[in-house]
């Protein structure tokens, strides 16, 4: 059930053609907006990231010249939804969302964030109850002792990731594998696992900061027993029927958020630092290939595992063709 719902997205992308049905909204005619709407998925909740991310709307709103008013979701479909049928027209996605914005909502790549490090990529980790004694080799015993957490099945660090790099390449299904699995947002597995509700669960080193930041009793009661490799970070995605000069002006107020020694950009700084953020750098929609890559090496496994040979050759054409592809596009641009 969990690798239908993770692989669901790939399979979309081969098998809908658009243009044959008209399942799609309509798509009206481009113009400058008086007001867009922003998307954020709420992680930790609305509550707290209301106040975090309303200063850099005002900002952007004054930089745009355009009224930015926020949209708050609390799992990444809604986000993904809300998008294709043009409810908001900007928002902050994570990788495996961003992705699917680009397939089904006319979502383009504008940039992509970097830590306060400068790093743009974050990871995927393991965390149980400081003190269980429950390390990785237990976990991989699959021997049903344990309750498993993971994330939304959209998620990339909370579902994707570990499928990818853990369980997949050892032949593991979680429903399997575990006394009870379920699905949840990064911040209630947070809160599971230090009240020994969950045994294990999937989260990421950017929500641990947001937890030690906000409930540092609570994220003081885990630990981490597993990182992934480096995933990429967030992304800033706008629908491709935005107004061109509404566009740019967007990606370029991204692009300059907290940049220079000038007291605003000081105070865009503080802004960026109760994000968890070091800033924006430029990116396009090839920054989400080390993911079109992880989706593609599910469905060949799942494809294998099946033992379905027609299956197991399109499957591999296609995980071939995605390499390829990423590796043409690196050497062409090392640095997106």
């Amino acid at each position: 059930m969990i690798r239908r719902h993770l692989l669901s997205a790939l399979g979309l992308a081969l098998a809908m053609t658009l243009s044959a049905c008209g399942g799609e909204p309509e798509q009206k005619a481009a113009g400058a907006p008086k007001e867009i709407t922003f998307s954020i998925l709420s992680a930790e909740s609305q509550q707290s990231m209301a106040p975090l991310w309303q200063p850099l709307l005002d900002d952007m709103s004054e930089y745009t010249g355009v009224k930015v008013k926020p949209y708050f979701a609390s799992n990444y479909t809604s986000l993904i939804e809300a998008m294709r049928f043009n409810q908001v027209q900007v928002g902050w996605f994570s990788a495996l969302p961003a992705l699917e914005a680009t397939r089904r909502a006319q979502g383009q790549v504008l940039g992509r964030v970097v830590d306060s490090g400068g790093i743009a990529s974050y990871e995927s980790v393991l965390i149980v109850r400081k003190g269980s004694g429950i390390t990785l080799d237990d976990v991989m015993k699959c021997d049903k002792r344990y309750s498993f957490g993971l994330g939304d099945a959209k998620s990339t660090s909370g579902t994707l990731a570990p499928m990818a790099y853990l369980f997949t390449p050892k032949d593991i299904e979680p429903a399997k594998c575990f006394k009870a699995v379920r699905s949840a947002s990064h911040q209630a597995n947070v809160f599971s696992v230090a009240n020994g509700v969950l045994d294990v669960a999937t989260n990421n080193t950017v929500g641990l900061v947001f937890a030690a930041r906000e409930n540092p009793s609570v994220a003081g009661k885990i630990e981490v027993i597993w990182r992934s490799p480096p995933l990429p970070e967030s992304s800033i995605v706008a629908r491709k029927d935005l107004d061109p000069a509404v566009r740019e002006k967007i990606r370029q107020f991204f692009l300059t958020y907290g940049v220079g020694d000038t007291p605003r950009a000081a105070k865009q700084r503080e802004v960026l630092k109760g994000l968890a953020y070091g800033g924006f750098r430029a990116a396009d929609d090839s920054y989400l290939d080390p993911i079109r890559e992880m989706e593609a090496a599910e469905v060949l496994a799942d494809a294998k595992r099946a033992g379905d040979a027609t299956k197991i050759a399109a499957a591999q054409k296609a995980f071939d063709d995605i390499r390829a592809q990423a590796a043409q596009r690196r050497a062409m641009n090392p640095d997106a």
